[in-house]
């Protein structure tokens, strides 16, 4: 997506060759018009395909999954990091180990929430290793629900994460996806 590897350009940072920082439109100040285009496009990637959910983890997907929760005229679900005292008796658990932080975390959603009939897109903000991906993936699997697909921002196509979940037979959606990037260099898109 054009207008999202512009702003990457823009507004990016690299930081010790493999993290790129846009906490100022992507993860900590948000871009509404800029979400609202992506989500625009994500509509068209999976037109057709009768998502009736959303699903994302908390918490730098919020933003870009109610953006486009209001796109797909559906719910959006986000799986929260640790349990609190109202957390379900009966959630879908997934462990996952966050690329940027180093931390792992076991993720959580309320069987109430997913249901064998539901059709989900989820959708993160960055995709590196793909953990983040792939402990959704398995929730909606527990859920008996249908994963329709995988619906990421940017991508770091240099790290493993898209191509495994892709090999796994997912359909994953970047709009970003990048080839390479240094500080000296800069990024090369795919």
């Amino acid at each position: 997506m054009k207008e999202l590897e512009e702003r990457i350009i823009k507004d990016g940072k690299i930081i010790n060759g493999d993290v790129l920082k846009v906490d100022s439109f992507l993860n900590h100040q948000m871009d509404p018009k800029l979400f609202k285009a992506m989500a625009k496009e994500w509509k068209r990637l999976y037109e057709g395909e009768g998502i009736n959910k959303i699903l994302t983890i908390e918490a730098s997907g919020i933003g870009i999954a109610c953006i486009a929760g209001l796109e797909f005229d559906c719910p959006v679900v986000f799986a929260k990091k640790s349990k609190t005292s109202n957390t379900p008796e009966h959630s879908y658990s997934s462990t996952v180990k966050s690329f940027t932080r180093g931390t792992v975390n076991d993720i959580f959603v309320s069987n109430k929430y997913l249901d064998p009939e539901d059709k989900v897109l989820i959708l993160d903000d960055f995709m590196a290793t793909g953990e983040a991906a792939k402990g959704l993936a398995d929730i909606v699997h527990q859920s008996g629900a249908k994963l329709v697909g995988i619906g990421i921002a940017i991508e770091k196509a240099f790290q493993p994460g898209g191509d495994e979940l892709r090999s796994m037979g997912i359909r994953v959606e970047s709009l970003a996806r990048i080839k390479e990037m240094s500080q000296e260099d800069g990024i090369i898109f795919c």
